[in-house]
């Protein structure tokens, strides 16, 4: 396990980190000592604990807010699923009306075609019969 060395609101202190954090937990200290710096900034010296304290619950209020925010994000994806999967639902049900009147009108055609081969064919073979009396 790394141990790497950090500053915040020039403090140095020695941390441990899972392998290939070492980079990520250097931005947070980085992001809390600015944080602090900027509220020593608006609030002038109040007090090294106070302002830990202070930037603490900024990041808190901002975490609480981001929740929310997912959670909301969450509840329109769920809603957003929802409207997909019924128009999922509609196509397949709609492919399946259009593949069954296919298949009607492919055997109505069919019968319809059998019915004029049979009718011309015999009407062929009515022409031919009168045709060979006639001759006689």
């Amino acid at each position: 396990m790394p141990i790497i060395t950090v500053t915040i609101d020039n403090r140095t202190y020695r941390m441990s980190c899972g392998t290939g954090e070492e980079a990520h937990l250097t931005a947070l200290t980085e992001d809390l000592s600015g944080r602090i710096g900027q509220m020593r900034e608006s609030f002038g010296e109040i007090g090294d604990m106070r302002l830990h304290v202070m930037a603490a619950l900024t990041i808190s209020d901002e975490l609480a807010d981001l929740r929310k925010r997912m959670a909301a994000m969450e509840v329109e994806v769920a809603s957003a699923r929802s409207v997909v999967e019924a128009a999922h639902r509609a196509r397949d049900e709609a492919m399946a009306r259009t593949a069954l009147g296919i298949d009607r009108a492919a055997t109505r055609i069919a019968r319809l075609a059998d019915a004029f081969t049979t009718r011309a064919g015999a009407a062929a073979l009515k022409e031919a019969n009168a045709g060979e009396a006639q001759k006689s």
